[in-house]
């Protein structure tokens, strides 16, 4: 199943690729090598990208980061090239009829690839300083139980994608963010690890994860990537190692005052169902879960849940993909009230591949909960 789907998805990318290839080379002047420098430089960044997913564990850090960086980074242009040839194509059929420009298609689609550039190359560059710059998102949300008249401060992150891409100086640079904050509890609602285990323990950042301070402690779930790293073994032990607390299709009772509940990733088709996690426990004590998918948000609200915290989604990351996950889900991102059920689903501190945030934001959140 996972080969077909491999299968499908790279004759996907090589249409996709072949199509901005061809236009390109199309739009260019045939004197000179524009074409070939064009082509050839598509074509190495194109593989590039495939190299670093396939190959890149096996890899130098240092290595494996800059080919993922190239490749990821192409991956992008092409989407945006992608849009801009379709965009010019339908330019150049409106002209086949209306004949508004006769003869000057070549000039026009020469100008218009110039100036894709010049706006693709702009979006990059905010798009990088957005990712480098996460927003702090703070609020107050206040829970419907009986009243101890204490204020929980909640750091949550999520995806934060570490690896070979995301390397141990961006989680030292995370760190530092959680640790300004001034947490109770620190949440990690999934996909701390990007593809593998063994690239995030060469760096040794769980010694990172161990410097996060806050008194309650640093709870983690799994995410879908946690599952596509192959080892869960491995993952466990390195939170482990890292001090931190995994709750799978579990239930913590923290400080005799609240509850808080992990549920394994949805990729698990056998994970518990999250009655069966919420059976027994004190209905006048608030409940904080934490599902890294933000499917079925229903669930959460007829089981009594007080708040829940996701991810997964990064708000689509970058345009247009923003406007696919709002379709995707309830609640792609931001807050959410549900009956007496109140949600926050993360955009993400960190990022899968491409390292821009091009009408989207990384962030972390801050969430004091009153009880």
């Amino acid at each position: 199943m996972k080969y077909s789907f491999f299968i499908i998805m790279f004759a996907i990318f090589l249409t996709m690729f072949g199509y901005v290839i061809g236009r390109g080379w199309q739009a260019l002047p045939s004197q000179g090598y524009w074409r070939q420098a064009y082509a050839g430089l598509s074509i190495l960044l194109f593989v590039s990208f495939f190299i670093a997913l396939f190959l890149g564990q096996r890899m130098s850090i240092s290595l494996a980061s800059a080919v993922s960086f190239a490749g990821d980074t192409y991956f992008l242009i092409m989407i945006y090239l992608l849009l801009s040839f379709l965009v010019a194509d339908m330019v150049r059929a409106i002209n086949s009829f209306i004949h508004f420009a006769p003869g000057g298609m070549m000039s026009f689609r020469f100008w218009w690839l110039m100036a894709s550039f010049g706006i693709i190359a702009l979006a990059l560059v905010a798009g990088n300083y957005k990712f480098n710059h996460p927003e702090i998102v703070s609020f107050n949300l206040e829970t419907n139980k009986p009243k101890q008249n204490k204020v929980l401060k909640i750091v949550a992150v999520s995806d934060l994608h570490v690896g070979f891409s995301i390397k141990k100086k961006q989680l030292q640079h995370y760190v530092d963010l959680i640790n300004v904050q001034h947490p109770d509890i620190v949440l990690i609602a999934g996909d701390f690890f990007d593809r593998d285990v063994e690239s995030v323990e060469k760096q040794k950042m769980q010694d990172e994860l161990r410097h996060i301070r806050a008194p309650k402690g640093i709870y983690a779930i799994n995410g879908n990537h946690e599952f596509y790293s192959g080892n869960l073994k491995a993952v466990d032990n390195f939170y482990h190692n890292a001090g931190v607390h995994l709750l799978t299709d579990d239930v913590a009772l923290i400080d005799s005052a609240f509850y808080l509940i992990g549920r394994d990733d949805r990729t698990n088709t056998h994970r518990k169902p999250l009655k069966y996690l919420t059976e027994g426990l004190d209905p006048a004590l608030p409940t904080i879960l934490l599902d890294h998918q933000p499917h079925h948000l229903e669930e959460a609200e007829q089981n009594g849940i007080d708040l829940q915290i996701s991810g997964h989604t990064h708000e689509g990351q970058f345009s247009p993909g923003n406007l696919i996950v709002k379709r995707e889900f309830e609640q792609a991102h931001g807050y959410l009230r549900k009956g007496k059920t109140q949600y926050y689903i993360s955009s993400g501190l960190g990022i899968w591949g491409p390292q821009y945030r091009i009408g989207t934001q990384s962030e972390l959140v801050v969430i004091n909960l009153k009880y």
